[in-house]
């Protein structure tokens, strides 16, 4: 096997676990499958695959290393992500009740949130989460060789993040069928309680995290 696909299946193996790993990704396209309908959800699937991307860039270019090395920047990413969480997990908690128009979700169009909103949304979500510096650093180091192009480990970042975005428009698609949307909408005011109390405790979560 050529030392590149090796690399890129190792990757990959372990990859695969982080990205079924419940977390405030998965929550965000839940909700955003549930409660904005199929093409938000997809659309906030295609910005964490995007943030992905971000994070492999600076992992890549070293800066992934400063950032774990310095308490200040990671104290300002960490809190940035903390102030994100909360923020959406109040918000869903006073949401209440949303009536969703079955019908109309079985032909897509259901959408009240707009197509930069919703992409910011998954973007924001996956970026504001320091933990993917030590993530990435650390798949990165262990796993690529040193001596790799920078054009080929840019190339298994796009490879993780098509993968990534495929498995959150899976999830998009199955949380967006009519049975799915009736069952949750008769359910909404307690999914936007149970979505809202996830997201806060993944805030609290991370703002108990430490550097390293």
């Amino acid at each position: 096997m050529h030392p590149y696909l090796f690399e890129l299946a190792s990757l990959m193996a372990v990859f695969s676990f982080a990205i079924v790993a419940p977390g405030a990704d998965l929550a965000m396209v839940m909700r955003q499958s549930i409660l904005q309908g199929r093409r938000a959800a997809i659309v906030t699937s295609i910005g964490i695959g995007t943030s992905l991307m971000f994070h492999v860039t600076y992992t890549i270019l070293g800066l992934g290393l400063i950032i774990s090395q310095s308490i200040y920047l990671f104290n300002i990413v960490k809190w940035c992500g903390v102030a994100y969480l909360l923020y959406i997990g109040v918000k869903s908690l006073r949401a209440g009740k949303t009536e969703m128009n079955v019908e109309a979700s079985s032909r897509d169009e259901p959408p009240q949130q707009s197509t930069i909103r919703a992409f910011l949304l998954g973007f924001a979500a996956n970026a504001l989460n320091p933990k993917a510096v030590f993530f990435f650093l650390s798949i990165f180091s262990t796993v690529v060789s040193a001596h790799t192009p920078m054009q080929v480990k840019f190339g298994y970042g796009l490879v993780m993040a098509t993968a990534l975005i495929a498995w959150f428009i899976g999830v998009s698609l199955f949380m967006t069928t009519p049975k799915m949307r009736a069952g949750f909408s008769r359910a909404s005011q307690w999914i936007n309680r149970v979505s809202g109390a996830v997201f806060i405790m993944l805030g609290l979560k991370l703002a108990a995290e430490k550097a390293g």
